[in-house]
Order: C-alpha cells, then sequence, then structure tokens
C-alpha cells in the first residue's frame, strides 16, 4: 500500500497479505485510495464526516474531497454537509459478483422456504480466504434476531461454516490462518463480531475460587432453569469461560468443571513467575480448537456453532456441493432459549439434509441447463463510460478522479454469465482501452478483489466488503428520503411517501416546507385509500381494489363504487393520480406510484399543498415531471438495492 492509504480492517487476511504487499508498479493509485475510502466508509456503516476519512486513511484533506466527488458523482455515496454518507447504487459492485457467482438466484427461495418450514433464521456463506461471508439472509423477526448482514465477513474459527470450508483448505490457507490469529488475537479485523477475550491466566487461588463459584451455581436454585444447571453462556456470574459448561468439540457434551481440552490438557501447569508464589496455567481462547472442529466436520458431514460469536447464538451448517467441491454453506441459526446446539443438530439436522438436497439439485439441473444453452457474454459497452467520464470532468475539473471511477467500472463488467472474463471481455464490457482495464485489474488484483488464473479473471467475495452490509438493510423509506428532501425544495410544497396497508395508506417518508400554512402529517400516520392521491395510484395497481364503505369527507369526495373504478381505470392509464379537495377542503394533491423490479407497485409519493397555491393544471404541467423524475431515481436506487435481497417498505 502506498504510505499514506492506511490498511483496511475486516479483511480477515494476514498483514504479509495484506497492508506489506508490495504494490505493482502499473497499479492505478487513486482507485486503491478510493477503494480504502469505501472500505472506511463501510466499517463506519456507512456514514463518516470529511475529516473522519481523513484521519482514518491517513490521505490529505484534499485527496479525500476529490475522491468523495468523484463517487457522488458516479452515485455510490452522497455528501450530506460535512458527511460522506454511501449510497443505494454502491450495491451494484457486490450485485456484480452475486450475479456472477449464480447461486443467490438458485439457492435463495430454497433458504427462504427452510427459514419460514423451520421459523428459524437460515444464512448462506462463501468462504473469504480465512473468513466466511454471507451472500443470503432469511431472518426471523423476533425482539432478539439475527443482526448479521449480507456481505458480513466472520473468522472462520468463530462460525459453523468455516470448519466446512477449512476441510478443503491446504498448507498455505491454514498458515494464513495461524498468521492471523497471531497477528489479529482478539478479531479486532472483523467488526461484524463481538472482540474474542484474550487468553485468560489463572494462579491457584483463582482456580479454587473459581471451582467453588461454579460448585455454588450448580447447587443455588436461583442459577437453575427448568431443572438444569445453567451454562457458562447463560450463567452472567461465570463469564466468558470457554472450558466451564461450554462444548469444545462437535458433538460432544463436555459437563460443568471439567479440565477438558483439543489434544493438550488445560490443567499442565506453567513456570512459576518470579514472586507469584504460585503456578499459574493458560486457557485457549475461542477458535483454539478450529483445527479439532475441521477434522470432525470432515468425518460428520456438518458443524456446529455453540455460542461461539457471542452467548446465546447457535448454528447448525451443512456444505452445499457442485462438481464434488463445496459452492456455499447453509445454516439454520437459533438462540439458546429456543435451541441447545445439540437440541438444533439432533431436531433440524434432517430437515437440513433435505434443503440441502434440494439445493444441489438445483445446481446439478441449473449446470446441465446452462452447458445445453451458454449464454452470450457481453461485448459491447454497457452505457458510454467514455461519453460519462468526459462529461463528469469537465463539470467537475480536477475535482474527477478518471482513473478511480474507470477503475471502479471494471468491477461491473462480470456478472450473470459473465463469471470469468479475460482482458479483452473486460475492456469490451466497459469500453475501456486494453491498457486501462489492464491497469484497474492487477491494481484489483492486488487488493483482492479479482483472482487471475490462465489469463482469466474473476470477482471475489471481497467485493461484498465495498459498502454492502451497511447497505443490505436500506430500508424503501431510507431510499426514498434524499429524493424527498431534494424534490420538497425544488418544489418548496410538502412531499410524501406511503404505502398500502389494506384499504388505508401509511406514511413512511415524510418532508415538509415550512409555510405558514402547509400540509402536515406526520409518519405513521394512516388515512383512507380512496379519497386520497397516494393511495388511487397504489389502489389501481390491484386486480381487485377494496371499494366498500366509501364515505363523504367533503362535498367533492367520491363515494359511488363504479365512479370510483372508472377514476382508478383511467389513473393505471394515465400513471398518476390527481385528488382535489376530497380528503380535505382546501387540500389538493398528486401522486405516482413507486415500482420494483418487477413493476409491482410497492409505494406512492406525492406533492401535496394547498389549493390556492397551484390550480390542478398547473399541478399537471409544473409538479408532475418534477415529481415523476425524482420517482424515476427512487426507483433506480430500488432497483438495484432489490436485486438480491427484500427491501423493507418501512
Amino acid at each position: 500500500m502506498p504510505s499514506n492509504v492506511a490498511p483496511a480492517p475486516g479483511t480477515g487476511t494476514s498483514s504479509a497479505a495484506g497492508a506489506e504487499a508490495v504494490v505493482p508498479a502499473e497499479a492505478v493509485t487513486p482507485l486503491i485510495r478510493g477503494i480504502a475510502v469505501l472500505r472506511r466508509l463501510t466499517d463506519a456503516d456507512g456514514v463518516s464526516s470529511l475529516s473522519g476519512l481523513e484521519r482514518s486513511t491517513g490521505l490529505a484533506r484534499s485527496t479525500v474531497d476529490r475522491i468523495t466527488a468523484t463517487l457522488a458523482r458516479r452515485g455510490y455515496v452522497r455528501l450530506d454537509g460535512r458527511d460522506a454518507v454511501l449510497a443505494p447504487r454502491l450495491m451494484e459492485l457486490g450485485n456484480a459478483y452475486l450475479a456472477a457467482l449464480r447461486l443467490p438466484r438458485l439457492l435463495d427461495a430454497h433458504a427462504d422456504a427452510l427459514a419460514d418450514e423451520l421459523d428459524e433464521s437460515v444464512s448462506l456463506a462463501v468462504g473469504d480466504q480465512d473468513g466466511i461471508r454471507f451472500i443470503h439472509q432469511a431472518t426471523r423477526r423476533r425482539a432478539m434476531s439475527l443482526s448479521f448482514r449480507i456481505g458480513d465477513l466472520l473468522p472462520a474459527e468463530r462460525t459453523a461454516p468455516g470448519p466446512l470450508f477449512a476441510t478443503e483448505w491446504g498448507d498455505r490457507e491454514w498458515a494464513r490462518w495461524h498468521e492471523r490469529r497471531a497477528a489479529d488475537p482478539e478479531d479486532r479485523g472483523f467488526p461484524a463480531v463481538p472482540a474474542r477475550s484474550r487468553p485468560i491466566e489463572y494462579g491457584e487461588d483463582d482456580r479454587n475460587d473459581e471451582k467453588d463459584r461454579i460448585g455454588a451455581n450448580r447447587t443455588n436454585p436461583t442459577n437453575r432453569k427448568n431443572g438444569k444447571d445453567l451454562t457458562a453462556a447463560q450463567d452472567p456470574t461465570v463469564g466468558n469461560d470457554p472450558t466451564v459448561g461450554k462444548d469444545l468439540t462437535v458433538g460432544k457434551d463436555l459437563t460443568v468443571g471439567k479440565d477438558l481440552t483439543v489434544g493438550k490438557s488445560l490443567a499442565a501447569d506453567r513456570p512459576e513467575e518470579p514472586g507469584a508464589g504460585r503456578s499459574a496455567r493458560r486457557l485457549p481462547t475461542l477458535g483454539d480448537d478450529f483445527e479439532q472442529r475441521t477434522a470432525e466436520a470432515r468425518e460428520a458431514g456438518w458443524a456446529l456453532d455453540d455460542q461461539l460469536i457471542e452467548p446465546g447464538l447457535v448454528a447448525l451448517s451443512m456444505p452445499v456441493r457442485e462438481a464434488g467441491r463445496i459452492a456455499c454453506v447453509v445454516s439454520v441459526v437459533s438462540h439458546t432459549s429456543r435451541h441447545t446446539a445439540a437440541d438444533l443438530r439432533d431436531t433440524l439436522l434432517p430437515r437440513l439434509r433435505k434443503a440441502v438436497a434440494a439445493m444441489e439439485r438445483e445446481l446439478r439441473e441449473a449446470q446441465h441447463a446452462e452447458s445445453a444453452t451458454p449464454t452470450p457474454r457481453a461485448t459491447a459497452a454497457p452505457s458510454g463510460l467514455a461519453v460519462w467520464t468526459g462529461a463528469s470532468k469537465q463539470e467537475l475539473g480536477r475535482e474527477f478522479i478518471e482513473s478511480l471511477a474507470r477503475g471502479l467500472t471494471v468491477i461491473t463488467a462480470f456478472g450473470e454469465g459473465r463469471a470469468e472474463l479475460n482482458l479483452t471481455e473486460v475492456a469490451q464490457a466497459t469500453g475501456l482501452a486494453r491498457a486501462t482495464a489492464r491497469r484497474a485489474l492487477i491494481t484489483l488484483e492486488h487488493l483482492g478483489y479479482v483472482t487471475a488464473h490462465d489469463r482469466v479473471f474473476r470477482l471475489t467475495p471481497r467485493v461484498l466488503g465495498l459498502g454492502f452490509p451497511p447497505l443490505s438493510r436500506t430500508s424503501l423509506a431510507e431510499i426514498a428520503a434524499p429524493h424527498l428532501t431534494e424534490l420538497s425544495q425544488r418544489l418548496h410544497d410538502s412531499v410524501s411517501l406511503a404505502v398500502l396497508t389494506g384499504d388505508e395508506i401509511q406514511y413512511t417518508g415524510r418532508v415538509s416546507t415550512s409555510r405558514v400554512m402547509s400540509v402536515h402529517i406526520t409518519i405513521g400516520t394512516r388515512l383512507p385509500a380512496y379519497p386520497t392521491a397516494l393511495g388511487r395510484v397504489m389502489l389501481a395497481d390491484l386486480p381487485e381494489p377494496p371499494l366498500t364503505e366509501l364515505l363523504p369527507l367533503t362535498p367533492r369526495t367520491i363515494t359511488d363504487p363504479a365512479r370510483l373504478k372508472a377514476v382508478l381505470d383511467r389513473v393505471r392509464e394515465e400513471g398518476y393520480a390527481l385528488v382535489d379537495e376530497e380528503l380535505e377542503v382546501g387540500l389538493r394533491s398528486v401522486a405516482v406510484p413507486v415500482r420494483e423490479r418487477g413493476g409491482r407497485v410497492v409505494a406512492a409519493v406525492n406533492v401535496a399543498m394547498h389549493s390556492s397555491r397551484r390550480t390542478p393544471e398547473e399541478c399537471v404541467a409544473e409538479v408532475l415531471p418534477e415529481l415523476r423524475a425524482a420517482v424515476g431515481r427512487i426507483e433506480e436506487d430500488l432497483w438495484v438495492a432489490g436485486r438480491f435481497r427484500r427491501v423493507p417498505r418501512t
């Protein structure tokens, strides 16, 4: 790395493979720096001040300003005052990897069905060097629910999928794992998980105190649950001692208070320290039994996570194989209040095996279909990159870093049917010169975002680390918020986002004006759908809209079902609704629908005003074009964000 770019954390790699690696002479330095900024924003959960980016990356403030201006022009970040905020369009980089991988398209529905069947959270993960990275999450909504996101990176040794992936490791992978463990003893490089404790040293008196405390816990009725002894994870007085009440090996129940280890004795005394007057021992940290767990996973064909990430979290995993190798790992995740690790294994393993068999069958059928009818690769520039970069350079001048924009575009050359591309195909797909594409690929390979073999390039799971985790939980209301603000500022009127719930609309986004007389409605407010413009554009998309109980709210409210049905037919045809004083006297509103990728209406946006502000004709001529343009931008972001996940409406 250049000396003024700090290494990005959370890569799951050793220092020798990361920050200390020699930068190739042909690497594109602005691309390295731009990706460093994106990584820092990702680790900061999607938002950071520009001065914060300056400190965390070690870059000059002027360089940070130029990078964020270029990323904003690309639509990957939004500049909000002194803050840089990741924008949904950045997810097109991760989408390129997921599309090329093709596993989400083929297996997501199976994972969702398994989650519904078991009423437990289900995830799909792929290996990312000595870590695992999620590519799909089917999460149950509970008070205590899983917080992991698509793209999150976890250390392999603290997960159930990790031992399964490690069954395919060679000496090089194991060496990298040992090096990373030594360099990062507390897993600080994995922001998605709690830090693991350093080894704990106990003296003789400390051990006796600990045994006394454990004995008290076993006899104290307040420390028992359903007639059973509490484990260390359930008993807040025990702490995080991994040898107390913890299953150190897969499939074996270890009893409380015994000194059991994998391959060595915990009771082995260490030499006395000067002046200590008593012997001491070192207890293992989380993950020290990883090699043993890997051997057991190889033999069993499945693996357990018994509270390795944090107390209470348990998981059961099985590999999904394609052509004899692990394509991904599917996990069922629960909480100890619902299942112990052993119970999870005994109860759910048969159903998990059945789901994995269905997934593997899906992959075999897809492979057969793809072999029979190969998908043609892209051979032309997708969107006039040269024209766009030229216009951007002319508008922003030296603030626009052309090499950064071009380098990130190389990632989007990959996709469905384009998992492997050679240099010529990358250049054709992006419209870049071969020399430019080659330097970008060299840089991305150096940073670990592509691999090269026999002059063919592939994206790696690390691409998901570029903004995907924080953005993968973005709701429709959050996607729409900046666009609503911009529209309100442009028109000087109130703007709202709403969804349909039965025969009512519910406001989920709102930007009000500061006029003496303006429309004041709070988020969460519900109104009947039939007399509102928001409601009508959503009702018009339904095959059988609910048109009962049409009450006259004003003298102008349409209450005749046949007449209202004719109005909805016209709304469907024209693509907008204008309601004039039917909800409230003096209130005029125009709305258009928000559609998801498949064309289904999922929400609506309106502009509301007092009837004295504009005539109905002026609303159509002046407001409607601006409204449609804003909704178009919302839909663009929604389609990118919703390509491989369900975007929450609220």
